[in-house]
């Protein structure tokens, strides 16, 4: 029957008020608003639109939680707190608040049944559209899942340009590079290469001011646009970062068909994922697009089809490895 302890484990392992208190105490701006000024919850209640008691209720939790603390003049918040913070520069706050592109998706996992079920996304289910038409649609979503995908990067981008060796590439296409950050790492350490950035406008607006500031615009161009749509020809290599764990295997055998048909015969195709990444991303992916994880034999079967060879698999930083196919038709 399991100990009083495995219990209690696991009721603290399914609970939600925490998880969900943390989250809205974000939206609300709570760990910003009470950094510097404590404050009860009848001074913060009308300025945020929300009950008093309500919010009395849910500071009492955060207390408990050491994110905020009880002090004479109200409650203030503690330096355990203030990594929720907009400015505390970990990436949390856009990954918890409720309108940006994570912290929206991630409400989705009340729907997870339906993805288990169905193997489809469990997003449309609450949203009535899929994740990449509300970003389409919603510019500060974009902007958000932007900001998280170059937050995520910064602590592995040195060591995938260390991992490969890019000078043996004379054009570099960036598919679905996002802002840049990655392409700019490459392109300075490699002062012979040239790169191309495919993505959406919005993305490849951001992409062009950054390579800009980086001096690099003399040495990249960026392309608004998807990587539905065909390809610029040519390249030397094609590089998916990221990318197609966030698609089924219909829509990742469409973008590897796009590199295949622009890529040159001998060129080669970089995938940077996490090959059997860990089992809560897997499911992240599964709600938000009805995408995975997949292991490298995963993914030399999806690229064969195209007639990309998988020459080599390199370990690099934050659980990732490049993967390297060469284009043989």
């Amino acid at each position: 029957m399991g100990t009083e302890d495995d219990v209690q484990a696991l009721r603290r392992m399914s609970g939600l008020v925490t998880p969900m208190a943390l989250r809205v105490a974000v939206t609300l701006g709570l760990p910003d608003r009470l950094r510097d000024r404590p404050a009860t919850a009848h001074d913060l209640a009308p300025g945020l639109g929300v009950d008093p008691l309500a919010l009395d209720l849910l500071l009492a939790h955060l207390a408990f939680l050491d994110v905020v603390e009880r002090t004479d003049a109200g409650y203030r918040t503690t330096g355990f707190g203030a990594l929720l913070g907009a400015e505390a520069g970990n990436g949390l706050n856009n990954l918890l608040h409720h309108d940006t592109a994570a912290g929206r998706a991630d409400l989705a996992f009340a729907d997870l049944l339906h993805s288990v079920r169905t193997g489809e996304p469990a997003y449309p289910v609450r949203y009535g559209r899929d994740f990449w038409t509300d970003l389409a649609e919603q510019p500060h979503l974009r902007e958000a899942f932007d900001r998280q995908m170059t937050d995520r990067m910064c602590n592995w981008v040195s060591g995938v340009v260390a991992g490969v060796d890019w000078s043996r590439f004379a054009t570099l296409v960036d598919v679905g590079g996002g802002r840049g950050s990655l392409l700019a790492a490459v392109l300075e350490a490699n002062p012979g290469t040239r790169g191309h950035l495919v993505d959406l406008e919005d993305s490849a607006a951001g992409a062009r001011e950054l390579l800009r500031e980086r001096g690099l615009g003399d040495r990249a161009e960026v392309t608004g646009g998807s990587f539905f749509d065909p390809l610029p020809p040519g390249g030397d290599a094609y590089l998916l970062v990221d990318v197609l764990h966030n698609w089924d295997d219909e829509q990742a055998h469409r973008i590897l068909a796009r590199c295949a048909e622009a890529a040159p015969a001998g060129a080669r195709v970089l995938v940077v994922e996490s090959p059997g990444g860990s089992t809560e991303f897997d499911l992240v992916m599964l709600v938000h697009f009805g995408g995975r994880d997949r292991g490298s034999d995963d993914l030399a079967e999806l690229a064969s089809a195209h007639g990309l060879v998988l020459e080599s698999v390199s370990p690099v930083a934050g659980g990732r490895s490049v993967l390297e196919f060469r284009v043989t038709r």
